[in-house]
């Protein structure tokens, strides 16, 4: 051990000599300002976004021989000669450092300190690409002074959301998740935190008449929170639609955003609109988003008055379209009526705007649950998720055809997303949920339904889904209070519903399920309606599958076109099923795979 001092205090003073100490210093330096210089030129020059990271491979590959050939060689002021090894040196020989080597190495020294301090002192310094790739638009501030134009608002603040998300260099939240932080007293550091984005946009109306006036403000909580741009704008209402591209465009280039060729075009299009006509889509898209029967009737009437004023324009043909996909989903109003009303408005929609987001996610969810067309589907789906990368709906829509096809992988894949892109909202929630049952993930499913649930502990679409997580995981207790609590009125028409308890407490699940189906079949025998899909699923249960074909036959025999009917192709039934001959020929009359 005590010779490895000297040994360590020779190896330095030989790379001294050799100069590899010089080497170093100034390659260093000189690598510190070639990357400094490519970040700072790339915008400006429009040079390629990667062009940063393939200078630093460059260099990276390049150090290891940089520094064996100073090892080997030396430049002197006769040329490059090959370095003496030490012993060869005649004695009193040393090896002179030129002058221009030492100047070469206290600059390069210099400079590397200086360039350090500057990336230390100066932590604020500009964006560069990639700095920002995901945000919330937080909802309108309404500050006009008139209440009534709060629908305004959250109709700007929903079409503001659905262009920026057509941006496929950032992550855009879902509209429900930005509207849980409406006068939220959460900071921005917060609110960046719980939702993992990297900037907020807070825009507000200032006024809305002939004139529409915005202020857009651009938030970033990293490394601490601060403004990083302020927007003025103030455009003629029948130019609202160009606005957003402006705001959107000048947003991309703050933030650095590197816009395609085929988005530069997007947002270089120009469009006027009616102002009467904005005026009722606005009121239209805020209806809709309430996803009632009553919000739906008056957002069908705005929208049909949009078309009346502006009948040359996509969206609200579009919005009607879609609203008849929701009516269809759950048996609103005659099937005929609906059919008629999707299809004649999702065709003049896509007619007028062929690279309409919209229209093709209502193509894609038509294709799916009116047609069984699952290769138009997908390929609807796609095509929506290309022109609209953020919409979390059309990949939670993907994600259960990819589910009814039992490609299981490809659903989690976008089911994950989708509730990335909207974390906050129960309905994106409930939908992964459904896509983690049907491939038996029982335990990831508790997790995202309970936090649903403490969203929004009444939303209609997560009870049933409870009851099913608990199944899943064989938690047959809470399973059956979950069930009372969905059924108990319908229970206590055609039984005592004390007796249903008391065989559950005292017999278990199986026996309790037993009885529930003899409950539902002798009152089917005294004409007393009961679902069909009912009995299918206490039979399913009991693992007896023909019996349990006999409904699924009776549902399908009811409605061919009945939306739920491709879920019974999921893993989930398939993997027990699969074998029963009748249940592969329903699955061919849908157009599903049998394989």
């Amino acid at each position: 051990m005590s010779g490895n001092p000297n040994k360590l205090s020779r190896f330095w003073q030989e790379l001294k000599r050799r100069r590899v100490i010089h080497v170093i210093t100034v390659y260093a330096s000189a690598a510190f300002v070639l990357i400094e210089l490519v970040n700072n030129l790339t915008e400006p020059l429009n040079l390629p976004a990667g062009l940063a990271t393939i200078v630093v491979i460059v260099l990276a590959v390049g150090f290891p021989p940089a520094v064996i050939l100073s090892w080997l060689y030396d430049l002197t002021g006769r040329g490059i000669e090959k370095t003496k090894p030490q012993q060869e040196l005649k004695e009193g020989e040393k090896t002179v450092v030129p002058n221009a080597w030492r100047i070469a190495t206290i600059i390069s020294f210099v400079l590397i300190i200086g360039l350090v301090t500057i990336n230390i002192v100066m932590g604020t310094r500009g964006l560069r690409p990639g700095d920002i790739e995901s945000l919330v638009i937080l909802p309108f501030d309404n500050f006009t002074g008139d209440d009534r134009l709060d629908y305004v608002a959250a109709g700007m603040h929903s079409s503001l959301i659905g262009d920026m998300c057509k941006v496929a260099g950032l992550r855009v939240l879902g509209q429900t998740t930005s509207n849980a932080y409406k006068k939220t007293d959460m900071t921005a550091t917060d609110i960046a935190k719980k939702d993992n984005v990297d900037a907020l946009v807070e825009p507000t109306l200032t006024c809305y008449g002939d004139m529409v006036c915005l202020q857009v403000r651009v938030i970033t909580p990293y490394p601490e929170e601060k403004v990083l741009w302020v927007g003025d704008f103030m455009e003629d209402k029948s130019q609202i639609l160009n606005l957003y591209k402006r705001i959107i465009s000048d947003v991309a280039h703050e933030l650095k955003v590197n816009l395609t060729l085929q988005e530069e075009t997007m947002l270089a299009e120009l469009m006027s609109v009616d102002t009467a006509a904005y005026d009722a889509y606005l009121k239209g898209i805020y209806y809709n988003d309430m996803l009632s029967p009553e919000s739906w009737s008056i957002a069908i009437e705005s929208f049909k008055k949009a078309i009346e004023i502006e009948p040359d324009w996509a969206a609200p043909y579009a919005g009607l379209a879609e609203i008849g996909t929701y009516m269809n989903q759950i048996g609103i109003g005659s099937e005929s009526e609906r059919i008629r009303m999707i299809y004649e408005n999702l065709t003049k929609a896509l007619e007028l705007d062929p690279n309409s987001a919209e229209a093709h996610h209502t193509n894609a969810v038509t294709a799916a649950w009116i047609e069984f067309d699952w290769k138009k589907a997908e390929k609807e789906f796609l095509k929506a998720i290309e022109l609209n990368p953020s919409q979390a709906r059309s990949h939670s829509f993907y994600a259960h055809v990819l589910t009814i096809l039992r490609r299981t992988d490809e659903a989690f894949y976008h089911g994950k997303l989708s509730q990335e892109l909207d974390p906050e909202n129960p309905f994106t929630l409930g939908l992964y949920v459904v896509v983690l049952l049907n491939a038996g993930q029982c335990q990831e499913a508790l997790f995202y339904i309970e936090k649903a649930l403490s969203i929004d502990p009444g939303h209609p679409f997560l009870g049933g889904n409870l009851s099913n997580v608990y199944e899943c995981m064989g938690d047959y207790e809470k399973t059956f209070e979950e069930w009372k609590k969905i059924n108990y009125d319908r229970w206590e028409t055609l039984t005592d519903v004390e007796l249903l308890e008391e065989v559950f407490h005292e017999h278990g699940w199986f026996a309790f399920i037993q009885e529930l189906t003899r409950i539902y079949e002798e009152a089917m025998a005294n004409d007393i309606q009961v679902s069909p899909r009912y009995l299918f699923q206490k039979y399913f249960i009991l693992g007896k599958y023909d019996k349990a074909m006999d409904y699924l036959e009776i549902i399908y025999k009811n409605n061919p076109h009945n939306p739920e009917l491709p879920y019974y192709s999921a893993k989930s039934t398939y993997d027990k099923m699969k074998g029963n001959p009748r249940y592969i020929e329903l699955l061919k009359k849908m157009n599903l795979p049998i394989n």
